[in-house]
């Protein structure tokens, strides 16, 4: 239990339904879908598409999504792939001949084609109960009408660099060509619109017709080569998730191209050690997570892409892999620094989580990848598309490698936990590479050291990256010093590391206890 003295919040506990998600708007809008009689699909489609007007740089409908949905009456889980792939005619041989050695955001090979509003007109088809335009209404209000800069999304956006912009991407994302600041109204009056014809005509409304001309004709201006048929034929894959166990919990994730295989082997790696015997917020501790994190991201740079040129998804799963990368952790001395990450650092993104009366239980994730995501933002209606092709590598032969229709490694990945036959958490870590490291922290602070959610979300975070290790600014002083005797080149800073939501189904006592990280605006929020 917290101590009620010192800064906090508790978690937040309900019977019968709950969201929690990273601003307070769309976990309110969420929970009225629910008691209005939709369902949690239908709340997290809702809280998930408003997040676009409420956090803009970090979604939208120009992104991709992935969820994880275990539907009512049922401990099955389904993972939903909705993200888009690389137009036909890209060749990675010419992007090389044109001296790139990586894709950079703004470059048109940085655009895949979007493939969120397919996968929630399909999710909202397959599992939902209120339909995709009761599901929208929320969004097409608060988009029209506007919401203020929250206090975290004003802290972001000062910290976007203007010249990353398109003259499209300024014109609807600034005020007069500077960061809009706290308290200062976000209104997008065309992807309202957009949202309009979604609502009326399904995904066919994004996907054709004057949408897509508006979606073809900015990215044709930046040297696209993506054609109408990309979009016409982008699909969502329902597959089976992916899982491994920590210490009796079974950790669920979605497969790849996500990195959910990275969080279940940083799990596996650490169940090797007894963690429940050191201070969870110690130098011993901390340490152990750091060096399985550098072993695992090793391990997913070399193997993980789009799931059709993936071969090592078994591996990465064997307890006898996690094993014999445990084997190669010194206790006292941290390893030299894994080679630098295919991608920069804690891209941005939005999660929701949602349980709803009957037991549906939600985890959805929703993204343009980085601040603003590719800069690139259309003329007419003002959507703004990620970059998630920079998830892929120019390695000639390497399974994440650029081509043609092909999906690229994502970092965002949704989660559940089951103990026994029952699901009994949907969570998720936000923070583009964290995302995995993130996951264990959560799952360790609960499991290892019986930390409520809310509490295992607000433990101090560290994380490995190619400059030395970030840490935040809560960390002990005298941890501090323990990880840099044992080798560790600190990178504090004030940035926050992620962020994650949670909602822990407690069968016993029939209720739902929900929590959210404070590194955000949101809340959980229940009834």
């Amino acid at each position: 239990m917290r101590i009620f003295s010192s800064p906090g919040k508790s978690a937040v506990y309900a019977s019968n339904a709950m969201v929690a998600t990273s601003h307070p708007l769309a976990a309110y809008e969420a929970l009225n879908i629910m008691r209005d009689g939709g369902n949690a699909l239908d709340a997290a489609i809702a809280g998930a598409v408003l997040l676009g007007a409420c956090e803009p740089h970090m979604t939208g409908i120009g992104g991709d999504c992935f969820a994880l949905i275990k539907p009512a009456g049922t401990n099955e889980v389904t993972a939903i792939n909705g993200s888009g792939r690389a137009p036909n005619a890209i060749d990675a041989a010419a992007l090389r001949g044109d001296g790139l050695e990586r894709i950079e955001a703004g470059h048109a090979a940085s655009i895949t084609v979007p493939g969120a509003i397919r996968a929630f007109c399909d999710m909202s088809e397959k599992y939902g109960r209120a339909g995709i335009d009761r599901i929208l209404a929320p969004a097409i209000d608060h988009f029209e009408a506007g919401v203020p800069i929250a206090p975290r999304v004003s802290y972001d956006l000062a910290g976007i660099p203007q010249s990353n912009l398109n003259g499209s991407a300024q014109k609807y994302f600034t005020q007069g060509s500077k960061a809009m600041s706290l308290g200062q109204v976000f209104r997008a009056p065309g992807q309202a619109e957009v949202l309009r014809r979604i609502a009326r005509d399904g995904a066919s409304g994004f996907y054709e017709g004057e949408v897509a001309e508006d979606m073809l004709a900015a990215l044709s201006s930046i040297g696209g080569v993506h054609s109408a048929s990309d979009f016409a034929n982008t699909a969502t894959t329902f597959d089976t998730p992916c899982s491994g166990h920590y210490r009796g919990t079974e950790l669920i994730e979605h497969p790849p191209n996500g990195q959910g295989a990275i969080a279940i082997l940083i799990c596996q790696i650490l169940a090797e050690f007894d963690l429940a015997s050191l201070d969870p917020h110690g130098a011993e501790r901390l340490h152990l997570e750091i060096e399985a994190t550098k072993l695992a991201y090793d391990a997913r740079n070399r193997f993980l892409s789009d799931p059709d040129y993936m071969t090592a998804l078994d591996h990465l799963l064997d307890q006898a892999t996690a094993k014999s990368l445990a084997g190669l952790i010194d206790r006292n001395t941290a390893m030299a620094d894994a080679a630098p990450l295919s991608e920069d650092v804690h891209k941005d993104t939005v999660l929701i989580t949602t349980v709803d009366r009957d037991g549906m239980a939600v985890s959805l994730i929703y993204s343009i990848f980085a601040s603003l995501g590719s800069g690139v933002a259309t003329d007419k209606f003002g959507i703004l598309f990620h970059n998630r092709g920079s998830g892929f590598n120019l390695t000639p032969g390497h399974p994440n490698e650029i081509g043609p229709n092909k999906r690229p490694m994502h970092t965002i990945i949704p989660a559940m936990t089951r103990t026994g036959q029952n699901i009994d958490m949907a969570f998720g870590v936000m923070g583009g590479q964290y995302q995995a490291t993130g996951h264990a922290h959560v799952i360790s602070n609960m499991i290892d050291f019986g930390m409520d959610p809310q509490s295992a979300i607000d433990a101090t975070r560290v994380f490995p990256e190619p400059d030395g290790l970030r840490v935040e600014t809560s960390m002990l002083e005298t941890t501090r010093r323990d990880l840099e005797a044992k080798g560790h080149k600190l990178n504090v800073r004030d940035e926050p590391i992620g962020g994650a939501q949670a909602i822990q189904i407690d069968h016993k006592q029939g209720v739902l206890i929900g929590a959210s990280d404070p590194r955000k605006d949101g809340m959980a929020v229940g009834y």
